[in-house]
């Protein structure tokens, strides 16, 4: 659904996403994250440290829960002032540049923070409303290509 309105005083663009990209995920999949998670506690209970025993079990407890969660639909609205997620205002003054990231059918514009160690913000968007949300950005940040850093290729990898 995409709705825009014009003001004399704001240019709104609204739409709605999902808040990331589902993975298609087989049963060997979750064999594998059990697998390892069975390895890793064998050689923690060997090892007597039961921390990483206590992190093993916990981390795969939250991979399972977060892989079969569906994802939430978020309405984004763009402004003068910044771009909205939910009840979530990210200005632009605290981003220095912005470009686009093509996935499979999937798009999204990534912002990329001022700050040294801030995270980059991902906001997926309508092919349909592309060349509109990509204008509108353009007009209030720079644009540089963006490439997926080894976090977000790790990631991609493991399917999460």
């Amino acid at each position: 659904m995409a709705t825009t309105s014009k003001s004399a005083k704001t240019d709104i663009i609204s739409w709605e996403a999902e808040e990331y990209i589902v993975r298609d995920k087989t049963a060997w999949w979750y064999v594998g994250l059990i697998a390892v998670g069975l390895i890793l506690s064998g050689i923690a209970v060997w090892l007597q440290w039961w921390t990483f025993l206590a992190v093993v079990v916990l981390s795969v407890v939250a991979l399972l829960i977060y892989a079969m969660r569906p994802p939430r639909m978020l309405r984004y609205s763009l402004s003068n002032k910044g771009v909205s997620e939910g009840n979530k205002l990210y200005e632009y003054s605290e981003f220095k540049s912005f470009g686009i990231l093509k996935e499979g059918e999937h798009f999204a514009i990534i912002l990329t923070p001022r700050k040294r160690f801030s995270p980059r913000v991902t906001v997926y968007f309508p092919a349909a409303q592309g060349e509109e949300i990509v204008d509108a950005f353009g007009g209030r940040l720079p644009m540089e290509e963006v490439k997926l850093d080894a976090l977000d290729k790790l990631i991609k990898f493991l399917r999460i």
